[in-house]
């Protein structure tokens, strides 16, 4: 199939729309305004719905009205807009509802600034709305699998019935690479959704969609039956990419943009002589702890890269447990680190280790 060159927010859009979402909810907000215009550009012309909500409460609340009645739903903010749905989010999780949220990273906190960040870490996979709960998160890393993801979420989100976030950044969302747009046989309800409150025809009960239980030993009960599948999902979903990590002293863990310049860093420091390798977390959750734990032995110490002042290191070290040292180099405010930068950061560890 031929390839296309597209900008990383049009891409995951066309993404989405091929995987069978008809329905996106969404409000402008840089650097994520291309993937809600490519939306309200195309909707219309393949009978789907696209609505430009009053805000972004009102818009992830669209997206929980929609997956209530079976359908495949998405919207897509940028951080400060991800703050104001995160209300909206966990009534989603609460609902035992599946839907898609993007989120085109910028920097903050505030509105900070319009370039690329990764400093919503936490916000995504710690405290993206009130109560117990997670979503699943993904974090691509080239405009090719920022579309290749897309799919993969709706089907989860689905197959596990809650919300799935994919985690971009304006650098990814605002870059143009040529990608390959798979075909899909997707229509608007592509899986049989018997809970879904889609009309009632005299075949089964009345479905209801609910988050609100006045019984506390009713909600325990309903979320402890969640966490047991939050753990079918540790098990089951963990995914990340390794680079040249089986002989490595020093292993980079960065995910997203960074990776791709912890990428360039590692090629760099081998050309040196310096055994370094990359793991690239593609899960943020569930984090993908077994990529890391396969190579504690040898490893001499851990780098985590992050654009952000340091908010998946506290993963990287809960995973090594105190076994190797875990150092940590970020940039933050949008700046993107330099690959000569990283190079410096593994030189100082090279020294140190022994």
């Amino acid at each position: 199939m031929a390839k296309v060159l597209m900008k990383g927010n049009e891409a995951l859009a066309e993404a989405a729309i091929m995987a069978g979402c008809r329905h996106f909810f969404g409000y402008p907000i840089t650097p994520q305004t291309e993937l809600a215009a490519y939306m309200a550009k195309k909707m219309p012309k393949i009978g789907g719905v696209y609505l430009q909500a009053e805000s972004e409460i009102a818009a992830i609340n669209m997206v929980l009205g929609a997956s209530a009645a079976g359908k495949r739903a998405m919207t897509s903010s940028s951080s400060p807009g991800i703050s104001l749905k995160s209300e909206g989010i966990s009534y989603i999780a609460g609902s035992d509802l599946p839907a898609v949220i993007v989120n085109v990273q910028r920097g903050g906190p505030g509105l900070g600034g319009i370039q690329p960040s990764q400093a919503d870490y936490w916000q995504a996979t710690r405290a993206t709305g009130h109560g117990d709960f997670h979503l699943m998160v993904y974090a691509p890393s080239t405009v090719q699998e920022m579309t290749d993801l897309v799919a993969l979420a709706f089907d989860n989100a689905d197959k596990y019935r809650m919300p799935v976030m994919i985690l971009s950044d304006g650098m990814l969302g605002q870059m143009m690479e040529p990608v390959e747009l798979k075909t899909a046989n997707a229509t608007d309800c592509p899986i049989e959704k018997p809970w879904a409150a889609c009309g009632h025809r005299n075949s089964r009960p009345h479905n209801v969609i609910n988050s609100l239980y006045l019984t506390p030993q009713a909600l325990e009960e309903l979320v402890k039956k969640r966490y047991e599948k939050y753990e079918v999902i540790k098990k089951e979903e963990q995914m990340a990419d390794e680079y040249l990590t089986d002989d490595a002293d020093i292993i980079l863990v960065a995910y997203g943009a960074s990776s791709r310049i912890c990428r360039t860093a590692v090629n760099t420091a081998r050309k040196e002589g310096i055994k370094a390798g990359l793991i690239r977390p593609i899960t943020l959750w569930p984090y993908p702890a077994k990529y890391i734990e396969k190579h504690i032995a040898h490893a001499k110490a851990f780098l985590c890269v992050e654009m952000s002042m340091g908010q998946m290191v506290d993963d990287v070290r809960l995973c090594v447990n105190g076994r190797k040292p875990v150092a940590f180099y970020g940039r933050t405010g949008g700046i993107i680190p330099a690959p000569d930068e990283v190079l410096n950061e593994i030189r100082k560890l090279t020294g140190g280790v022994k």
